[in-house]
């Protein structure tokens, strides 16, 4: 009997990570994940979700630990999704995003071709990828070959981690690829996240527990999608014969106001601008004005498309948070 394939994530705690690890446990797969920090607040939550997935301390900044968890985990697959991930933030820590977003692709991509020697081929990597490097866009919708123009410090350096993934596939052989992926959102998002903190807000103003949701710029245009299908991309992308890059998007674009329209929407506000303020202090430095990807190779090569639509995915996510508020979590 064949033994399961084994994956190694680094950034497992976030949305992407847990449905990423319940997709391949649901495969077969061994599956391990990266944790930072000795007292990581995540890591109960990893357990308790995924029992069976197997933990290692590790860092992006630090290579040697992340040699340490490739030796330990022999992975035939290494999914990288950490990253410092908060557009907002990376204006405010320009540097600990370099060190985490850019370089630490870097460490990665560096520990694993010397864990794999003189069989570069034989572990494959995933790389995440973002729409956000194409920042000021210069066609509409992006595809693969778009120029890439970032309009933040997160964007410059995923564009770094981008550009260093195909280096590494074009130099060292490596079974390397990207996804530029799209925005995607589930109920697992993080609060801090415009689209959560809108479906928190709606949940928590539908219960009576709060009357105001402050956000910043309602114009700006995305193209979202379900987090849970977009994993599977990341998947797909890797079973193919050799590493290349893929956009990965719904190919329509929603504003920030129509999803805090369809959100409260869902629990029965049309009045919704009575309760929406917006504040200089939640807009971008430079805004990223619209973004809408063309997913045209991944449906062709991959055979991959989304499943949820945009309505859903905003009912998903103001249902949980709605139920998450009654319980108290």
């Amino acid at each position: 009997m064949p033994a399961a394939p084994v994956a190694l994530i680094t950034g497992i705690t976030g949305q992407d990570g847990l449905y990423l690890a319940e997709l391949l446990l649901g495969k077969g797969y061994e599956v391990h994940g990266v944790i930072r920090g000795q007292n990581n607040p995540k890591r109960d939550l990893v357990s308790r979700l995924l029992p069976d997935v197997t933990l290692h301390h590790g860092d992006l900044t630090d290579m040697s630990s992340l040699i340490r968890a490739l030796r330990e985990s022999d992975p035939d697959e290494v999914y990288n999704l950490g990253a410092v991930s908060f557009v907002a933030y990376s204006w405010e820590q320009a540097a600990l995003t370099t060190d985490v977003t850019a370089k630490g692709v870097l460490n990665m991509l560096e520990a694993l071709r010397l864990h794999t020697g003189d069989d570069p081929g034989r572990v494959r990597f995933y790389q995440a990828s973002s729409s956000e490097m194409f920042g000021q866009v210069q066609e509409s919708p992006q595809h693969e070959r778009t120029l890439l123009w970032p309009r933040s410090p997160y964007g410059v350096a995923k564009v770094f981690g981008h550009h260093m993934t195909i280096n590494y596939r074009e130099s060292y052989g490596l079974h390397a690829s990207s996804g530029i992926l799209f925005n995607h959102e589930s109920p697992r998002r993080g609060p801090e996240f415009v689209t959560r903190k809108i479906s928190r807000a709606v949940a928590r103003i539908h219960l009576g527990l709060q009357s105001e949701l402050v956000l910043g710029n309602l114009d700006a245009e995305r193209d979202w999608g379900f987090a849970g299908d977009y994993v599977e991309a990341m998947w797909l992308m890797l079973q193919q014969p050799t590493g290349d890059d893929f956009v990965v998007a719904t190919g329509e674009t929603r504003s920030v106001r129509d999803f805090v329209r369809a959100a409260f929407a869902h629990v029965g506000v049309d009045d919704w601008q009575r309760h929406v303020r917006q504040d200089e202090r939640f807009m971008r430095p430079a805004e990223v004005d619209r973004l809408v990807g063309d997913a045209s190779k991944a449906r062709e090569v991959l055979g991959w498309k989304p499943r949820v639509g945009f309505d859903e995915l905003v009912r998903l996510m103001v249902e949980a948070d709605v139920e998450a508020t009654r319980s108290g979590w």
